[in-house]
């Protein structure tokens, strides 16, 4: 069962790190006139993002092979996203331009990753325990 959980983390937390490889690298380097689409964009969000989505990455191949690492990358990604929480909510009530759905983002982006971490640990790190 760990192994389809494994699999399965693998799966969703590598596509969710491609997408947002896609999507905030189209912003960094304006592919596809992205900068202009997206409006108000917070540049240090963006580049955590685009940051994390190779930790995304990196951790897919993780939980594939099962190496114990992956809690501690994860981790890290989920470090950098509430540090750039606390960071986003001192740029907004300090009057920077923002988009209203960055919050949102942000919480969606921490809960992925803590669903990873989380996997991660009872599917590779306790294990590795044993």
């Amino acid at each position: 069962m760990k192994t389809y959980i494994r699999y399965i983390a693998a799966f969703v937390i590598g596509a969710f790190g491609l997408l947002t490889l896609y999507l905030s690298g189209s912003v960094i380097f304006d592919l596809f006139e992205m900068r202009e689409k997206q409006g108000n964009y917070v540049l240090f969000v963006i580049w955590i993002n685009f940051v994390c989505s190779f930790i995304y990455i990196a951790s897919a191949y993780g939980f594939i092979k099962s190496k114990p690492w992956t809690t501690k990358i994860l981790a890290s990604a989920l470090l950098m996203l509430i540090i750039t929480f606390i960071a986003f909510i001192i740029y907004v009530n300090s009057g920077g331009i923002h988009k209203n759905d960055t919050f949102g983002a942000l919480a969606f982006r921490s809960t992925i990753t803590l669903l990873g971490v989380i996997a991660a640990f009872f599917t590779i790190t306790k294990n590795n325990k044993k």
